[in-house]
């Protein structure tokens, strides 16, 4: 078992029956997609899914799972995902997929909020590893880089076939932004109170532990 498999089957035992759970979208969040299927199935705990992606949906589809639409709640019991970026406090990067709106509103919406990773994605600053996306409506795109410029370097993300724009399951833009400052609380006001950004990659505040797997073990961060 490697490490993103052995984080995600710990993550397993903050799952009961009759919860609704929220899936997340990578690697990591795959395997965990993977054992929830089969301890639901197992044991026979009638858990329900929502997941924050197409590809997280057809994954747990073929899985097993029982889905609802993000429509059909208005709160789930536990969210499990990966990170691209963990501080120590417990903020997250995320968004180097697709997702960003429906990520933070399950990781808002979850009474527990459980991230898992392994050691590589412990980071002291948020940006230190990857840009920090924001997610964006199309129109405004050119008014809010101008903006964001003047605040640190970037540009707006290119799709994989590298012939256009990469869009969102929303139908938004991403621009992908390294910033001079390095306070997470002031970066996180800066992006929210920026209009135009629909959501953006900076996660604070909302996750409530951490599991970080490393060479075959598991430790856990919590929340004080």
């Amino acid at each position: 078992m490697n490490d993103k498999e052995l984080v995600a089957h710990q993550a397993l035992q903050y799952v009961s029956e009759n919860m609704i759970v929220g899936l997340g979208t990578g690697s990591t969040a795959n395997y965990f997609i993977d054992a929830l299927a089969k301890r639901n199935r197992d044991e026979k705990l009638n858990v329900r899914a929502v997941s924050s992606s197409v590809v997280s949906m057809i994954k747990a589809k073929e899985a097993g799972l029982t889905l609802l639409a993000m429509e059909q709640i208005k709160e789930i019991d536990l969210y499990v995902d990966g990170a691209d970026e963990i501080t120590a406090d417990l903020t997250l990067l995320k968004g180097r997929g697709y997702d960003l709106v429906k990520e933070k509103l399950l990781a808002r919406s979850a009474k527990r909020f459980i991230v898992i990773a392994d050691e590589s994605k412990i980071v002291k600053n948020i940006g230190d590893n990857f840009p920090i996306p924001s997610e964006v409506h199309p129109f405004a795109w050119e008014l809010i880089k101008n903006f964001l410029i003047k605040k640190g370097t970037g540009d707006i993300r290119i799709n994989a076939a590298k012939d256009g724009y990469a869009i969102t399951s929303c139908g938004n833009f991403v621009l992908d932004f390294n910033y001079a400052e390095k306070d997470t609380e002031k970066l996180n006001a800066l992006l929210s109170q920026t209009p135009g950004i629909v959501e953006h990659g900076i996660f604070y505040n909302l996750a409530h532990g951490a599991l970080i797997s490393n060479n075959g073990k598991v430790r856990e961060i919590w929340k004080n």
